[in-house]
């Protein structure tokens, strides 16, 4: 069995779905819950039905946000629900989400990689420079944290995202080597 599906002897995975209407008028708020949604790691099972696994935080974000779309003069349903059959479809959707994502993070990887290569190639080795790729980096590692948060069942990819924020780091080290012994003396 893969590690997305539960053994015989394991509990079916809970899922906490919300099924929700906003006003089309402004976009903005349409925008917001899909923004919110998509941070949470939550997928789309059809338009405007969002399911996410279930747990205590994830739980209370759903009902934040369907107080807020409440608010925002829509309606909103929170379940919390066992799929009968299909599980393989919502898993699929789940895993391919946060594969989706860890694809992505190792293409920022190596964006980030690119441009200290070309500053090195410039020798450019100044400490506004260093702080720069120290700001991009740690961006890098904020976001593959959040990114694990959501891998709840170990999705393809995130191997290469670490082996990527790995060789990442080590640039960056090598990098703030380079700017050190440019230093000049006394300072």
């Amino acid at each position: 069995m893969s590690a997305a599906q539960p053994s015989p002897d394991e509990q079916p995975i809970s899922w906490l779905v919300l099924v929700y209407r906003i006003p089309s008028e402004p976009t903005r708020l349409r925008s917001t819950a899909w923004r919110r949604l998509k941070s949470l790691g939550a997928v789309y099972l059809q338009n405007s039905v969002a399911a996410l696994p279930k747990d205590a935080a994830s739980e209370r974000a759903l009902r934040k946000l369907r107080h807020d779309i409440i608010g925002m003069s829509g309606t909103a349903v929170l379940l919390d629900s066992a799929v009968l059959v299909g599980e393989e479809t919502v898993m699929s959707v789940y895993q391919a989400a946060r594969t989706d994502e860890f694809e992505e993070l190792v293409d920022r990887c190596e964006d980030f990689l690119a441009d200290v290569q070309k500053e090195w190639a410039a020798a450019h080795f100044t400490y506004a420079e260093l702080e720069e790729n120290e700001a991009d980096y740690t961006k890098l590692v904020t976001w593959a944290e959040k990114i694990r948060d959501r891998d709840r069942f170990s999705a393809p990819g995130g191997e290469a995202a670490s082996a990527a924020l790995e060789r990442c780091h080590a640039a960056l080290e090598e990098y703030a080597a380079r700017v050190y012994a440019e230093e000049p003396e006394g300072h």
